[in-house]
């Protein structure tokens, strides 16, 4: 349970865009801590918190946040990438998905293993994106991954789940240094910032 450098950069780019923010349906999976939630949920959001419903810590977790952030209105919910769940089906449509450090390369996988298989927890997270923009098709994936390879992309995936995404320029929202909101947390991480969408 920590804050990854991603967190701080999405928070970051909440924070950019916290005029829009208020009254949005936004959830946020794989949560853990939860900074980009709650930081969406303090300038106005109706936020949603998951993480895998196989691990109630990380639920737990998730609700401390909430209640040391005085966010008694935040629900948390058990949601694991892939399942249709009775949680997931009750969802409402959602305006902003929110994800960091998520999309990651398994260590000693090679460019040429993503390509030709992709990694399951790849699939499962885009399985459960996809059945949310079903319920609305406008709906955004605001994600943050790590730089820790230069031999993969997720672009091919995205093709295949009939979705685009668009990298957004850190200096565009204050996001391109390394102590952003006076936390050494990016440090010298390369950062990398996705808006994921549906294709059409």
């Amino acid at each position: 349970m920590y804050v990854w450098p991603c967190a701080v950069v999405l928070a970051q780019y909440l924070w950019f865009h916290r005029g829009s923010l208020p009254g949005k349906a936004v959830l946020e999976i794989g949560a853990g801590v939860s900074l980009p939630g709650i930081v969406a949920a303090k300038c106005g959001a109706e936020v949603t918190l998951s993480d895998s419903s196989e691990l109630p810590h990380c639920l737990e977790i998730c609700r401390q946040s909430c209640q040391m952030n005085n966010l008694p209105q935040v629900h948390v919910v058990g949601l694991t990438w892939g399942h249709v769940s009775w949680d997931l089906l009750a969802l409402p449509p959602q305006d902003i998905i929110l994800a960091s450090d998520v999309f990651f390369e398994p260590e000693g996988k090679s460019f040429f293993l993503l390509k030709s298989l992709f990694f399951p927890d790849f699939e499962d997270i885009l399985t459960t994106v996809y059945f949310l923009m079903q319920k609305n098709p406008k709906v955004k994936l605001w994600s943050t991954y790590q730089v820790r390879s230069a031999d993969w992309s997720l672009e091919a995936l995205l093709y295949k789940w009939d979705m685009k995404c668009v990298h957004i320029p850190l200096e565009s929202f204050g996001a391109d240094k390394e102590d952003i909101a006076e936390s050494a947390l990016p440090g010298r991480h390369t950062v990398e910032m996705l808006v994921i969408s549906f294709a059409k």
